[in-house]
Parts: structure tokens; sequence; C-alpha cells
């Protein structure tokens, strides 16, 4: 059988959450076509996640849509820790500008930015997004086309794709298709979670509140202008009403407006899949890792995952690419991610004090570390660790800059501002001190990317000081803007170079219009 032209795409997305739209938009920047299918005919319409970081709203920028979401976005100052009394034992402030040029912390409402992401995806004719499907099967792997098969009201469908991706949620069909199992990271709650609507004067700091007492550890944020949440761990037995429960947060004996937008119950898991990919199968988000909201880490890590992958996947589907670039998601990604899980796991253990006897010496143990100068400031610092070192990540020393991010400053080229990624654009690029030198410009002429001196760049001095600080001479920043090699101080150029220009060029056959379908049957799980 061979593969009807009219089904094959680049790329098929299964689900169309944030993380499954932002990966198309990723995608149709540079130029890639994609499928999405969502069970859904229209935007999930209550609210679920309800903070992002600086690092993610860069990726919204990548995206195309770092101004929309801005309009829907509300700074927020950091985390608190209160003890059962609400006094506070502890502030991590979280600054108005971050290394990525926004604010460290902003609180938004989850279908305000679907509808955003939406309306995006609309205006791109590399994206088709089609709703009211389930995709029923997935497979099989070989280094062929991946079979899809989906069903909507009009019947049963097939679609082939160069590359599929997960974006599917907690109950993946697309980690089962693979053959992916969870590995148990040991963090299970029960946890009732309130979103209120109301125009009271309710006592807020315009940040998070965690309350740290074992017999209801609580946790509480303002979302918008009049948006507020709660989320209460569960007691066995009977549960207080909701009113009695957000009390100590609302004017005395207040009888004004309260409109409950939502009232559920969710169990907070730490997992992570043990397996992200099979072939060009690959999975994201809720998909691929569950985190328990502390840290306010969850969408926040399957955009990273978003934005990892696509740069990778176009330059493998486009412009000759090794695929070993792909290999390069799973081992960059799933440590970070892990590191991530863990740290809200800690977390939550830390603020809600467990339910085990060991309880009151953590809370002890707590408010004390709180008291140690500087330790405050510390903690609230980005989240977000350096990748491990790897192909795409030459680190020759622990606390270098190979693997970080650079920082995103205004810069100002032949009289017009704007922000450096704009400038960079979807290219690999050597930053360096001064000038670039006779090695450094040929070795970018050659593989056709892009050398800049930071001095020609009309920033406040922001990369200047990044680069002397991390006492590098160059750097060469990848289309993430992830730090991929430095020539250090003193240095002559970069290492390796052979491998990482082997793997970002290798040039491959290309894949011809009509193939022969791999023969087996599809994976399928019935809902």
């Amino acid at each position: 059988m061979t593969i009807d032209e009219a089904a094959r795409v680049p790329v098929v997305i299964v689900g169309a959450g944030p993380v499954g739209v932002t990966a198309a938009l990723l995608l149709a920047r540079r130029g890639v076509r994609s499928l999405v299918l969502e069970r859904h005919q229209d935007v999930y319409p209550l609210p679920r996640a309800v903070a992002t970081d600086d690092e993610v709203r860069r990726i919204l920028q990548a995206a195309g849509v770092g101004e929309e979401f801005t309009a829907i976005a509300r700074p927020a100052n950091g985390l608190r820790l209160l003890d059962a009394r609400h006094r506070v034992m502890a502030e991590f402030r979280r600054t108005g500008h971050g290394l990525h040029g926004y604010p460290q912390t902003s609180m938004f409402d989850q279908p305000a930015l679907e509808r955003v992401l939406r309306d995006a995806l609309a205006r791109r004719p590399e994206c088709e997004l089609r709703g009211g499907v389930e995709v029923t099967g997935i497979g099989p792997d070989t280094t062929g086309p991946v079979r899809v098969a989906y069903r909507d009201d009009d019947g049963e469908h097939e679609v082939w794709a160069d590359a599929v991706l997960g974006c599917d949620g907690a109950n993946s069909l697309t980690r089962e298709a693979i053959g992916a199992v969870w590995e148990d990271l040991r963090f299970e709650e029960h946890w009732t979670v309130i979103d209120v609507r109301t125009t009271a004067d309710v006592r807020c700091w315009e940040g998070v509140d965690q309350v740290c007492d074992p017999d209801r550890p609580a946790t509480f944020m303002r979302v918008g202008e009049d948006r507020y949440r709660w989320e209460f761990r569960l007691r066995e037995g009977a549960e207080q009403p909701v009113r009695e429960l957000v009390a100590p947060w609302l004017p005395p004996s207040y009888d004004g407006d309260f409109e409950v937008v939502r009232e559920t119950q969710y169990t907070f898991r730490a997992r992570v899949a043990d397996r992200w990919c099979s072939g060009r199968v690959f999975l994201l988000g809720d998909a691929a890792h569950l985190t328990p909201p502390f840290v306010g880490q969850g969408l926040c890590s399957g955009l990273r995952d978003a934005y990892n992958l696509t740069w990778k996947l176009a330059r493998v589907l486009q412009q000759g690419g090794s695929d070993r670039l792909l290999d390069t998601y799973e081992s960059e990604r799933r440590p970070h991610a892990r590191h991530v899980v863990r740290l809200a796991v800690a977390m939550g253990w830390a603020m809600t004090g467990g339910q085990d006897g060991a309880a009151a010496i953590r809370r002890r143990a707590l408010a004390a570390a709180c008291r140690i100068p500087g330790l405050t400031e510390l903690a609230g610092r980005d989240l977000s660790p350096p990748l491990t070192a790897g192909p795409l990540v030459r680190r020759k020393v622990r606390r270098g800059l190979a693997g970080t991010h650079c920082p995103q400053p205004w810069v100002s080229v032949d009289g017009r501002r704007t922000r450096l990624d704009e400038l960079l654009g979807d290219s690999f690029t050597v930053l360096t001190v001064t000038a670039p030198g006779p090695s450094l410009t040929v070795l970018a002429h050659s593989l056709g990317i892009r050398a800049l001196s930071v001095t020609d760049l009309g920033d406040d001095g922001t990369l200047a000081a990044w680069l002397r600080g991390g006492r590098a001479d160059a750097v060469l920043l990848r289309p993430d803007r992830v730090v991929m090699d430095v020539v250090p101080a003193g240095g002559r150029g970069f290492t390796s170079t052979a491998d990482w220009a082997a793997l970002l060029h290798t040039t491959r056959s290309p894949v011809p219009s009509e193939r022969t379908a791999p023969k087996g049957p599809l994976r399928s799980t019935t809902r």
C-alpha cells in the first residue's frame, strides 16, 4: 500500500492544550506544517494553570504571542510562607524584570491563554486544528512515517506523519503507544481547588501565600483583578463549606458578591515517564511528567518541552540535521523535569508539614532555616536548573555558562529597539565580548550562523556583564538561547567543533513523495 499524499503531514500533534498549540506555533514560525488533533471542539472554559515564570514568557514570545500574553498577565511578588496563624515566616521575592526580560512570576487565567494561542494558530496557514476527534491508535514504531488513526462524526480516518507529538495529558494514549510507564516519585495528596470571583477587599499581598499548617495546609493567590484561588488539603470526613474555608482572607462578616467559578478535587502526584520517545513519537507536558503545584512549574515544564523539541525537529525535517539531534530531547528534558518535580515535592513536604510523626521537626527546621541571612534571596532565584552536559551542551566546568540561558535585554541596532531574541531570529549565534576574531568569523560563516559583538548591540550592559561574570570571551547560543559552548577568557576557540557541526548539518536523503506504508497493527487503546 502507498501513502496518499493528502493524508501525509510533517507533524501530527495529539492534543490542543497550551503545550500542543504552542508546539504547533513554534513549528509554524520555522515553516513546518502540522495537524493538531483535539478531542474537544473548543477551549476548556474552567481555570487550571494560573502561574508562569519569565523563561516561559520568553517561550510565548518565540511562539508569537508575547504581547497578547502581556495583556492578560498579572505580575506577582513571589511566595510567602505563613504559619498556622497566618504570620509570615519567610518571603521569597520575585522581581519585575528577570533574566529573560519579563517579570519572574506572572499570574494568568488558562482559558484566556488558550484563546490567545488558538487565535494565533488560526492565523498560521502552516497549522490545521481538527476538534471533536478521538485519536484511537499511533504506530507502529519504524523508521518510516508514523500512522495516526482517529475517528470523528464522519467515521474512521488515518494520517501519516514524519513525527508525532503526544501532548495528550496525564492519561496519554501516546504514552501507552510507545510503551512508556510512570516512575513514581512518591508524593500523593488530595486537595480541593477553589476559584472565586469577587470584588471584596481580599487580604492579599499580590503574590502566593502558602499556609504551613499541618492540620489544614493551604495555598492562596490572586490571579486577576477580581479572581482568586484557594487550595486546601482535604481532611477525612465532612469538609467545611467554601465560605468557611476562605473566611480568614475576607473582610469580617462579608456578605457581598462571591462567585465560585470552580470547586474541584485533585490528587497531586509526582511522576515522570520512564521514556519520552520511540522513533519519532514524542511525549510532552503532562504526558511525560506530573508535578505537585507547589512551585508553579507544571505548565512551565510542558512549554519548555515544546521549545526544546521543536527547533530540533524543524532542523531535522527541513535543514538536514542528524536524527541524533532528536535524541537530545529526552536526554536534556527528562533530567531537568525530574529535578523540577523533585523540587516541588520537597517544597510541598516542607510547606505542608507532611502527615507523619516528623512533621513538627520539619516545621521547626523550616522556620529556623528561613531566618538564615540570604537564604530566602537564594531560594527566590530561577527555579530552572542548567541543562546537563551532552552533545548540545559542552560543559567543561561545574558553574560555567554552558547549559544556562543567555539573558534577553532590549537592544538597539541601526536605530531600531527590540528584544534580543527578535534580533537573533531562529539562528545559532556566536556572541562575543569584543569584535569576533578571524577564527570565529570564519567558523560562523562556514556554518551559516551569526557572529555578533555585545558592543554592537546597544544594550544596557547586561550581556557584557553576563559574559564577564561567566569568565567567557564568547559563547555559542542555540536557537532556544541555551549556551551550547563557551570560549573561556583568554581561550582560543570552541571545543569539539566538528562534533556539533556534524550533528547540526549532516545531509540525509530526502524523503520520497510516496513510500510503502509500514506493516503492522496500530497500537490502540479503547477509551
